[in-house]
């Protein structure tokens, strides 16, 4: 069973999040839930901002950017 939590994002991709079908919205929900569970599971002992932090440092350091996650919503 999910759950869903809130997290702010920029105002672009949140727009194209709400303007994707379905199954794209699906596509990642997925990739961001084996994202975070990745990360805390590696770093049960840093507390959420710590994580939260590491998580931004790492998709700036593999390049994910917002134009990337918008041809993810369009694909």
């Amino acid at each position: 069973m999910m759950e869903t939590i809130t997290i702010p994002v920029d105002p672009a991709i949140a727009k194209a999040y709400r303007e994707a079908d379905p199954e794209k919205q699906q596509k990642i929900a997925t990739i961001v839930n084996d994202w975070l569970k990745s990360i805390i599971q590696e770093k049960e002992e840093k507390s959420l901002e710590e994580i939260i932090e590491e998580m931004q440092y790492q998709a700036k350091a593999n390049g994910l950017t917002q134009e990337i996650l918008e041809q993810i919503l369009a694909e």
